[in-house]
């Protein structure tokens, strides 16, 4: 039964969808047989930072939306058996935990897109799971800092307003056609705006603001009737930017805008500026790794070349 694009749900959010189906192109040959979302960062896989905020924010039920060639994810977020009698017998709690706490962080389904056709489709296969619940979508690519406190804002001006609320950023006007781009007006309340309408990655010129959305959303259940009425978009795939045009055109659709942290690890240099900066705020790593990369960078900018020594090896 379709949900008609005026109904609302004022239910509190519990569940989150994690789309995890792309083909990591951009990182091959990596990604040629490891899921792109299970790529390190630091020493965890960006997909786990990901379930964490999900985990952090309330949301006790988290699905994976992933296709063929992603297994690691279903057995990262299981538990590991023999790997945890074998910890334990050596008596290495530590590593024990945080072999564990993949597993413990929310109950974790997993459903197949079938086909690539887009973000749009990626959460319209959630529908079963999801019913008629308000939910999360959380993107693996955007990564917000632990710190940072974005997805229970949202969540909160979505118990406040129903509806959904969608995540926006300012970036230079030059980068605008890399993102989907919101229409707003203000609502009277800080950081908060009223979305009324969106474009997906739009030529700078004709662009409606400075203001991208990021991989975050809290949407209404009434996004799946639309996603179902809505044709391929840009690239031939359903894009969720398109059904959210339409509620946003309704006037059901909210932003807040968010100034915080954020790494974006679906670009090669963003990741490793990402893995670069988490490490250097790690207090186990930070001090040493951090006074390595100051030796390194001046050596580059004293003629290009280093003569640091190599850092010292962890213990095992």
């Amino acid at each position: 039964m379709t949900i008609p694009h005026a109904a609302t749900s004022t239910r509190t959010v519990r569940k989150a969808v994690v789309p995890a189906a792309g083909l990591g192109t951009r990182f091959l040959p990596a990604t040629k047989a490891t899921p792109k979302e299970m790529l390190p960062v630091v020493d965890k896989p960006a997909i786990q930072y990901v379930v964490e905020e999900a985990a952090a924010a309330g949301l006790d039920d988290v699905l994976m939306v992933t296709g063929r060639h992603k297994r690691a994810i279903e057995d990262h977020f299981d538990h590991a058996f023999e790997l945890e009698q074998a910890l334990a017998a050596k008596g290495d709690a530590v590593r024990l935990d945080a072999v564990r706490d993949p597993a413990r962080l929310a109950n974790i389904h997993h459903i197949r897109q079938g086909e690539p056709l887009g973000l749009g489709h990626a959460v319209l296969c959630a529908r079963r799971h999801v019913g008629d619940q308000p939910f999360a979508v959380l993107l693996g690519d955007d990564l917000i800092d632990p710190r940072e406190s974005l997805l229970r804002r949202m969540l909160d001006v979505r118990d406040r307003h129903a509806g959904s609320v969608v995540a926006l950023m300012e970036v230079p006007r030059e980068q605008v056609h890399l993102y989907g781009c919101a229409a707003v007006e203000p609502t009277g309340e800080d950081g908060v705006v009223r979305v009324t309408g969106l474009v997906e990655k739009p030529d700078p010129r004709d662009a409606p603001s400075a203001y991208a959305v990021i991989g975050r959303y809290v949407l209404d259940p009434a996004v799946f009737g639309t996603l179902e009425r809505t044709p391929p978009g840009r690239g031939g795939e359903i894009q969720l930017t398109d059904a959210l045009q339409e509620l946003a055109a309704a006037g059901t659709v909210h932003g807040v805008v968010f100034a915080g942290l954020r790494y974006d690890t679906g670009d090669k240099a963003d990741y490793l500026r990402t893995v670069v900066r988490l490490a250097c705020e790690r207090d186990d790593l930070g001090p040493e790794f951090t006074a390595w990369l100051k030796e390194f960078v001046a050596g580059l900018e004293n003629g290009g070349t280093t003569t640091t020594a190599r850092p010292k090896p962890l213990a095992a």
